[in-house]
């Protein structure tokens, strides 16, 4: 099992962190998504077989977000 600690941007309510949290625990290999709208982070834990962090990345990109770390 891997974390992956990423810097998100551009969310600005809970409604963003709830559907950030729910699109990273739906992707394949994520066992736990905590997000966080006051410290603008993600912190998640997956499963390095099934996904890298350039997959969770994307993925938070997709849903218009921007991403580092």
């Amino acid at each position: 099992m891997e974390t992956a600690t990423l810097q998100v941007s551009g969310m600005t309510c809970g409604g963003c962190v709830r559907g950030v949290t729910k699109l990273l625990n739906a992707l394949d290999g994520v066992t736990k998504a905590d997000v966080s709208l006051e410290a603008k982070r993600a912190v998640v834990d997956y499963d390095a077989a099934k996904l890298n962090v350039d997959q969770i990345k994307r993925a938070i990109e997709g849903a218009g977000y921007e991403v580092a770390g």
